[in-house]
């Protein structure tokens, strides 16, 4: 892919690291899921050619897709008893996660962010099957 430079403004720099996920995304990645995909895993159709289909980078979650411990279309919940709030996301096959408005979100940490409103280790979501927290079932794949 060419890569071209702009020049940005202080405002709209600072714009850009407000909607970034502190050392995962680049000012491309932003730009791209601000401008062009909404969240989404895949890019819309009008920004690819047509006949093709373009997803972006794999998820988070991908390396426990293939080790084995997660699947797509498991469940993961993380509960807020003082707020009486339960928030549910769902992993997709390329180890995004998938809300239930639709949105789609590359990193634990940026989707409960969104579904709490505050800055939070999305890594404490508890994968539903196994009753895990997801920084339990990581640890295990990092360790093998």
């Amino acid at each position: 892919m060419t890569r071209r430079t702009i020049e940005v403004d202080d405002e709209v720099f600072a714009f850009l690291q407000q909607h970034c996920e502190p050392l995962v995304d680049t000012p491309n990645d932003v730009l791209r899921r601000l401008l062009l995909g909404g969240g989404s895993e895949e890019l819309p159709e009008k920004a690819v050619a047509p006949g093709k289909r373009l997803l972006r980078r794999p998820g988070a979650l991908l390396p426990l897709i293939k080790a084995g411990i997660l699947a797509p279309g498991d469940v993961l919940r993380h509960e807020q008893p003082r707020r009486r709030m339960v928030h549910e996301a769902t992993v997709t096959a390329r180890g995004w996660l998938k809300l239930a408005d639709g949105r789609s979100f590359s990193t634990p940490s940026r989707a409960l962010a969104e579904q709490t409103g505050t800055t939070i280790n999305g890594w404490a979501y508890v994968h539903v099957p196994s009753g895990e927290p997801l920084h339990v079932l990581r640890a295990r794949v990092e360790h093998d």
